[in-house]
């Protein structure tokens, strides 16, 4: 199976992900989502964004969620990362009713290198992150500098964040150090 290919020789890939939550204790759940990603033994929590209370999109007679996005180092493969994120959803009482509707997690895999991928377990890019500002601006804060997609995805969140017509706020800023991360003075 070609996914099995990624990455290679155990080197390390960089992956981004986009956490939401609008049930339940919104922030808790992320930072147990959080805490259960960078726990896994093939994954390091590298940078993490800011919180931000979005307007739900698609259904939107619920909750305002909080979104924000991770940046990742890992040795597992695409679809090896998908899986384990929708393990963690289970684990965190993801239920899957209405489509867009309340979840208490949601973890989307939206980058993994450079990789482009288009399967019916994945697709990579994922297929509707530029047309979602409330991904885009999360990830404009973990967003490597040297990314293809640094230009585009930066200018999509500065506008969403400078117009407010996109009906999202920053909510809360949290420090957040892996295990492996030196303590700054």
């Amino acid at each position: 199976m070609m996914d099995e290919q990624f990455p290679l020789d155990g080197a390390q890939a960089e992956a981004y992900i986009a956490l939401g939550s609008n049930m339940g204790d919104r922030e808790q759940l992320l930072l147990e989502a959080i805490s259960l990603i960078d726990a896994h033994p093939n994954i390091v929590v590298s940078r993490v964004s800011g919180m931000y209370e979005t307007d739900p999109v698609g259904y939107t007679e619920q909750p305002p969620f909080i979104n924000m996005a991770l940046a990742v180092r890992t040795t597992l493969s695409p679809l090896m990362l998908l899986r384990q994120l929708l393990e963690y959803e289970q684990q965190l009482g993801r239920v899957r009713q209405i489509r867009w509707g309340p979840r208490t997690i949601d973890l989307d895999l939206l980058l993994y290198d450079n990789v482009r991928m288009d399967q019916e377990e994945l697709t990579l890019p994922h297929p509707r992150m530029m047309e979602r500002s409330f991904v885009l601006v999360p990830l404009h804060d973990v967003l490597d500098q040297t990314h293809r997609l640094q230009s585009e995805v930066s200018a999509v969140s500065e506008a969403a964040l400078l117009d407010g017509k996109e009906g999202i706020t920053l909510w809360k800023t949290i420090n957040w150090r892996s295990a492996s991360e030196p303590f700054e003075s």
